[in-house]
């Protein structure tokens, strides 16, 4: 019986990960105090969406047998207006998920869109929040382990993940929500080329381990990271930051930039996570 079981879980993984990636809304009846708007088509084309009122994970599962129990969201960038959602969303998934781990594309409310009725350090955080709360309640049903879950974010996603990361976030037992008693803290957390929005003046103790990059010639960023950099140290938490001698804004996975150093950035992030050991099997 226990090893029919086995193979039915193992049938079960299999299946969905042949289905391909799954859109799963973060609350079932829509964003609390926005649900009427909930089934307004989202505006999309080539590798941008945007018009988003019922916020979203789209989960991308690694291919069978290979799942190491890691999983993380991962914030498209877009300045708030709109959403990267292709080259700063799926293609990480996909990157990710081609490593184990179980990613998982966050659709988050919009605070610079004309006429949003939304708030970046409101509605944009409660949305990071609600997706690392709900990844870490379904873990067990994904195979995941709730202590390595991370966030990934590009750009204006990056200050999404400072909202999440550096802010309260653990969860509140007396929620009717079960979903928001759970903890929203990261694991780990990995930010490109971020922006400044989010980021206290001193930072919470017990910080997630960090991963930072961005290239030097993108100013912003760097006086951001290079702040969080020193902070993280400061406190004694494990952080790596790579500046590149080149590449603006922007460049997205690396692969459509002719420089070298850009186009293979993705491996000093393999190396970091697995020097973490978060590519590691977990039982």
């Amino acid at each position: 019986m226990r090893r029919l079981l086995s193979l039915l879980v193992l049938g079960l993984a299999s299946a969905a990960s042949a289905q391909g990636p799954v859109r799963i809304p973060l609350w079932t009846a829509g964003a609390p105090g926005f649900e009427a708007r909930k089934d307004e088509p989202e505006q999309a084309k080539d590798w941008w969406c945007k018009n988003i009122h019922n916020p979203s994970v789209t989960r991308f599962d690694p291919p069978a047998g290979k799942a190491n129990g890691s999983a993380v969201v991962i914030c498209p960038g877009g300045g708030h207006s709109q959403l990267v959602v292709g080259p700063e969303g799926d293609e990480p998934a996909r990157w990710f998920a081609q490593r184990g781990v179980v990613a998982f594309v966050l659709r988050y409310r919009l605070g610079r869109e004309p006429n949003s009725p939304y708030g970046i350090e409101t509605h944009a955080r409660q949305d990071g929040l609600r997706a690392m709360r709900l990844v870490r309640f379904r873990a067990a049903e994904w195979g995941i382990d709730p202590q390595r879950i991370g966030i990934v974010g590009f750009s204006a996603g990056g200050e999404v993940v400072s909202l999440v990361a550096y802010h309260p976030n653990q969860g509140d037992p007396t929620a009717t929500d079960p979903v928001d008693r759970v903890s929203a803290r990261p694991d780990w957390m990995v930010m490109i080329y971020p922006g400044p929005v989010g980021i206290p003046a001193e930072l919470p103790t017990g910080l997630p381990k960090a991963f930072f990059l961005t290239a030097i010639d993108d100013n912003g960023p760097v006086a951001t990271l290079s702040k969080l950099m020193l902070a993280h140290r400061g406190k004694g938490e494990p952080v790596e930051a790579h500046f590149l001698g080149a590449g603006g804004h922007g460049f997205n996975m690396g692969n459509r930039s002719k420089l070298e150093a850009v186009r293979t950035w993705p491996d000093r992030l393999a190396a970091w996570l697995g020097d973490t050991g978060l590519l590691a099997p977990k039982p």
